[in-house]
């Protein structure tokens, strides 16, 4: 499911105000970035546009608010009509930050040359693997891809070493996929960068073929291998713990299970959300703290508490029973690359899909 439809609950704390102006201090702009102003003076106000919905980011902003005295505007909608937005507008965009639910997003925005370049500092916070290869965008919390499964139904022995083989007849009419949802098309596009363009349209054919059932986001696919009414589904990491939330329990009563594809399969794909400043905001110290906020341990423990995501910066816990990070075997892609969306959604209908 997209961040559209997910709620959570805000947490309660305070940060010094002078902590945060002190990372403030560090410009955007820099050497990464090219010809930029200089010196750009605070009007107290960043006008930020999300691709992450309100109810999961405003605790957030309201926490950053009441930081920093800097009043936020928010323009909140999908965020790859965020990313066509700003696409739109160019230069002329009212925005000074993208806040995207997924990379592929922000490099869509970086490679019109939309984006400013974040100094050395604010990019070290993040391991490599999860801020933009030119330095124009950064992860702020990571999403695994998974394969959620009802342990009533499928044994330990039979799960699959790779998503490929969900297109086998033991896995007909059993396994739940959300063909319209963003996040499972950044894993199509993926698989594109990985295994080339014939590979993954096989898979989605064979996946359609298979009676793969149709869902409107990851949500329903959780809810139903509880349930019982599927045996399996592909969904993103957190859910689990949304529903387990839900329902008032521990994730280990349910019997809906997280499995983490093994060996760099690209069904273990790590994507992020992610933070890039407009080049016509690159010297705002606003902007500059904003992006220091989402990568403070204030912000990156309300996204691993609350939302269940990865943080993306050291020091800060994971949810409790979520791998570490660090030990999922991900496929190695640069998620930069992940940008040719439109692709992968005529991919998906040729298939019959969606």
């Amino acid at each position: 499911m997209s961040d559209h439809t997910r709620t959570s609950p805000r947490v309660a704390a305070s940060v010094a105000i002078s902590s945060l102006l002190a990372l403030s201090l560090a410009a955007c702009g820099g050497e990464n970035q090219g010809a930029q102003p200089v010196g750009q003076a605070s009007d107290k106000e960043i006008t930020v546009y999300s691709g992450r919905s309100r109810p999961l980011v405003k605790p957030v902003l309201d926490d950053f608010e009441k930081a920093t005295g800097i009043t936020v505007e928010v323009r909140y909608g999908d965020t790859a009509a965020m990313a066509a937005q700003l696409q739109e507008e160019g230069g002329r965009t009212p925005a000074d930050v993208f806040l995207a639910q997924d990379a592929g997003a922000l490099g869509t925005v970086a490679g019109e040359d939309l984006l400013a370049g974040l100094p050395d500092e604010v990019l070290d916070k993040v391991p490599a693997a999860y801020r933009d290869e030119g330095g124009q965008w950064v992860g702020v919390t990571g999403r695994s891809r998974t394969m959620v499964y009802n342990v009533g139904q499928v044994a330990g022995d039979d799960l699959p070493t790779s998503v490929f083989e969900l297109t086998e007849p033991e896995w007909k009419g059993r396994v739940g996929i959300a063909p319209t949802n963003g996040s499972f098309q950044a894993f199509v596009t993926a698989m594109r960068v990985e295994h080339g363009e014939q590979r993954t349209q096989d898979f989605l054919d064979g996946l359609k073929a298979n009676d793969a059932q149709i869902r409107e986001g990851n949500a329903p696919i959780v809810a139903d291998v509880e349930d019982g009414r599927l045996a399996a589904g592909l969904v993103n990491h957190y859910y689990v713990y949304e529903l387990a939330t839900e329902k008032g329990t521990s994730i280990d009563a349910l019997k809906a299970k997280n499995y983490f594809f093994p060996d760099g399969d690209i069904g273990a794909l790590v994507n992020v959300s992610g933070v890039g400043v407009l080049k016509g905001a690159g010297d705002d110290p606003d902007a500059c703290a904003f992006v220091d906020y989402l990568l403070g341990s204030q912000a990156q423990t309300y996204f691993a508490q609350e939302t269940y995501e990865y943080p993306l910066v050291a020091g800060v816990s994971s949810a409790r029973g979520l791998p570490q990070l660090s030990s999922l075997n991900t496929p190695d892609i640069d998620l930069g690359d992940l940008d040719d969306l439109q692709t992968t959604v005529e991919m998906i209908r040729e298939s019959g899909l969606a």
